[in-house]
Order: structure tokens, then sequence, then C-alpha cells
């Protein structure tokens, strides 16, 4: 069976479609209430994000469109330091898509927000004119608890910089997709609940955290220079790169600084702190190849840098352009 126009005009077909397959995976004892809108409790501080997705293909190596929509919004979530609680999910569907696709969809958006603790409360669907894709739009909320203050303006001169992990590897497995290239890369996109709760609950004194999607590291690194007035440093031979990732972009011309990925964050600690942050991230689900990368300094005032391998600097500029292919 195929969506069609009739999925879209809010009567049977419409009620069919939300209760065979929305309802049947998001199902939550505030979404099953079937209401305009979803009340939920609320709190003193609240973050709020919303992102749409157009990722193409919508199933690639190591995930689909589902799990990248939720991945991508409960993760922007987390690094405002809230707890994500609520998602709210709107479908784009054209004419001609698969329901059995839609269905590996939504079954994948479910297993995602119960594997991030989040629900799905609320959503909405529509129907146009098309080829059989589909588009996504994830809207989050998050509970701030007291006391947390993360933003990128409190870096301080001596704090380190750490990542998550292999950087590069969703960029790499979207290309490949879509050039027809067999490799054994793989898609970094998860959630990061688990990590980013062990760190707060360890008691590390994170400045600021960063999800390192589109534009890559270097794009963020230097609006966190700008945002606090320091450098950025980074060591080059410090970078987690996977063999098969580097290989992939020695042969494209590609730099694993500017590349997307959808399960990697950027973290900044108190010196005292490093060495503990990087022991609870290596020990976290998503985290094994985390590392120290660097350092916030006094030197390159607002710029972010490399400290190459032979001794040399080199300055990170921002991505400009369309940074091929599309990711998200």
């Amino acid at each position: 069976m195929k969506i069609t126009m009739a999925h879209g005009s809010g009567g049977w077909e419409t009620s069919q479609l939300i209760e065979g397959i929305f309802a049947k995976y998001f199902s939550n004892p505030i979404l099953d209430q079937m209401e305009d809108s979803a009340v939920v409790p609320g709190g003193e501080r609240l973050a709020f994000t919303t992102d749409s997705f157009v990722v193409n293909p919508v199933f690639f190596p190591g995930g689909d469109i589902g799990r990248l929509a939720v991945c991508g919004t409960v993760n922007d979530l987390l690094m405002s330091g809230s707890q994500p609680r609520y998602l709210s999910v709107g479908m784009i569907l054209q004419e001609g898509l698969e329901i059995e696709s839609l269905e590996r969809i939504v079954r994948s958006m479910s297993e995602t927000a119960k594997e991030a603790d989040v629900l799905i409360v609320a959503g909405d669907t529509k129907v146009v004119e098309g080829n059989g894709e589909l588009y996504i739009n994830t809207s989050g909320i998050g509970h701030i608890p007291d006391q947390r203050e993360v933003r990128a303006s409190l870096c301080q001169p001596g704090d380190r910089i750490l990542v998550s992990g292999y950087l590069g590897d969703h960029h790499a497995a979207i290309m490949s997709a879509r050039m027809g290239i067999e490799n054994e890369i793989r898609s970094d996109c998860a959630p990061l609940s688990q990590m980013v709760e062990q760190l707060f609950a360890a008691g590390i004194s994170i400045r600021a955290m960063r999800d390192i999607t589109r534009g890559g590291l270097a794009t963020i690194l230097g609006e966190y220079a700008h945002a606090c007035g320091y450098g950025m440093e980074i060591a080059e031979e410090a970078i987690p790169v996977s063999a098969a990732t580097r290989g992939f972009c020695d042969i494209l011309g590609l730099d694993p600084l500017y590349m997307g990925n959808e399960g990697k964050m950027l973290l900044v600690v108190k010196p005292e702190d490093a060495v503990g942050a990087l022991e609870i991230m290596r020990k976290s689900a998503y985290g094994q190849q985390a590392a120290i990368i660097g350092t916030v300094t006094e030197h390159h005032a607002g710029r972010a840098y490399v400290k190459t391998s032979i001794g040399g600097e080199r300055l990170l500029s921002a991505l400009y352009g369309e940074g091929l292919p599309r990711i998200c």
C-alpha cells in the first residue's frame, strides 16, 4: 500500500493512518487523549527546540530519518543542560510513499524515544503531491534543573576541550549511500542522554556542550571562541577519526573537522575535571572513542585553531557554502 492524497484529507483514511501507525507506536497516556494540544507538567525553567529533517536516503547504514529526528532533537535539548521530556512530531508525506516504509520509520522513532527516555506527546500529518518522499519536523521540551548553567560564554583559559568519539561517520555514511559505495562506515546517529546525565551526576563542572552536526567541529569551535572571547586550540593528532572514514575523506578530499555527525558532542570542562569526564564518556554507550583534544587559551583570542603535528598552527574558519551532502 502507498500513501494517497486521501490520507491527508482529515477523514476516514487519515484516522486509519493515525490509528494504524502513529498511535500504535507512539502510544502513551498523554498522546492517547488525542486532544488538539498536549497538557504536560511544567517547571520553572524549560528548554525548547525545533528541527526539520530532510535526509536522503531516508534509510542509511546505522539509522534512518526517524531515528535521526528523535536523536537530533533530544541532543539539542541535552546540550542546554536540560533533561529531555516531550517531543512533537510533524510528518510531511508525499503521495506514493510506501506505507510499509512509513511504519518502519515510525517504529524506529518509537524505539529511539524509549532509548532516550522521552515521550512523543503530540503530532500532525500532512500529505502533499510528490514522488513518495517524506520530511519530519520535531519539537522538544526539556526541564533544566536548578543551578545548571551551560553556555559557550562561560569558557575560561585553561579549560579542556573534549569530543565524545569519531568524527565524520554520519556524513561519510550518507555520502556513501548516495554514491552507491559499499564500505563499513555506519552513521553515529544516537541519543546522548545517558552520557550527559552521567556527567552531571558525577559533578563534572561543564562549561559548555554542543552536538557536532552540520558545519562540523571547526564551525562550532569558532562559534565558541567568538562567544567567550578566547582561543580554542585543538591538537591535530588528538582528533579521533576512524580509519575507514579517514580513508574515505582522503579519497574525496574531505576534512573531518567540517563533516556532520548525529551522535557526537563537544564538551568544555574545568581542567581538573577533564580526566574524570573522559572516563565517564568512554564508559557510556556511545563514547568509547572519546578524547581530550584541546584547551581554551588566550592565544588567537576569539578564534579556533589547530596545532599541527609538525608544530605549526592553522586557523579554522566557519564552513562556507553548501556542505554536501545535506545530512539531516
